[in-house]
């Protein structure tokens, strides 16, 4: 069966597709030791794919699991100031996943990791609006949460509503279908309401539940297909 090269790349858990292509257009891949200059390029199970001269091989299933990120660490590969990444706490056996998105450096709780580029792609398009939950504590008195509510405008760039519900006195439940860089915070300070604590526990229908800090879990087919229905 026919696919497109920049899909194979995706799905072998290389890169995105659009940095696949990239990839492609710069020279680096080649397809049975011909580079090839376009991902329109077609192949099938019968060509040997090699990115920089070393060969790709197919992802058979797409696996996804949720890590319980801790404080204080980084979600990258490497940090320049030589803080703690997620890839220092991670067994050898998950360093090659790819993380889907970002959880800050004081924010913990649910970091979902694929061996698939594509899944990444598709699970942080802002059109796709998952909905991921946060716990947040709060600062500051008499806050206007009906700002974060409406759908803010801070320093220019606009953020789609939250659903927030109070729970407890400076404590907060918040659904965000967005995901823009470091959103909750932005928002809610412009609300009145600093966050001092900031924690994830869901994404689409995944739930953190109990797993401990630092721990990393492999998400059920039937949990993966569910998720990857809704996209």
């Amino acid at each position: 069966m026919k696919q497109r090269i920049a899909k194979f790349i995706a799905h072998a858990g290389i890169a995105s597709r659009r940095d696949a292509e990239k990839l492609i257009e710069s020279g680096a891949v080649s397809v049975n030791d011909e580079v090839i200059k376009t991902p329109a390029t077609n192949i099938d199970e019968n060509d040997v794919v090699k990115i920089n001269g070393k060969k790709i091989e197919q992802q058979k299933n797409i696996e996804l699991y949720i890590f319980n990120k801790p404080l204080n660490v980084m979600t990258t590969v490497r940090d320049p100031l030589s803080r703690k990444t997620i890839y220092d706490i991670l067994p050898p056996e998950y360093k090659h996943l790819r993380y889907v998105g970002r959880l800050d450096y004081k924010t913990t709780g649910l970091l979902l990791m694929t061996n698939d580029g594509d899944v990444v792609r598709r699970l942080t398009l802002p059109t796709n609006q998952i909905p991921r939950t946060y716990i947040a504590r709060v600062g500051g008195k008499n806050p206007n949460l009906d700002i974060a509510r409406r759908g803010a405008t801070v320093d220019g760039i606009h953020y789609r509503p939250m659903v927030i519900d109070e729970i407890a006195p400076g404590k907060l439940r918040i659904t965000i279908t967005e995901g823009k860089k470091n959103e909750v915070r932005i928002v809610l300070r412009a609300c009145g309401a600093p966050v001092q604590k900031l924690h994830r526990e869901s994404f689409g229908n995944l739930q953190l539940g109990k797993l401990p800090l630092g721990k990393i879990i492999k998400v059920s087919q039937k949990d993966v297909d569910l998720l990857l229905k809704t996209l």
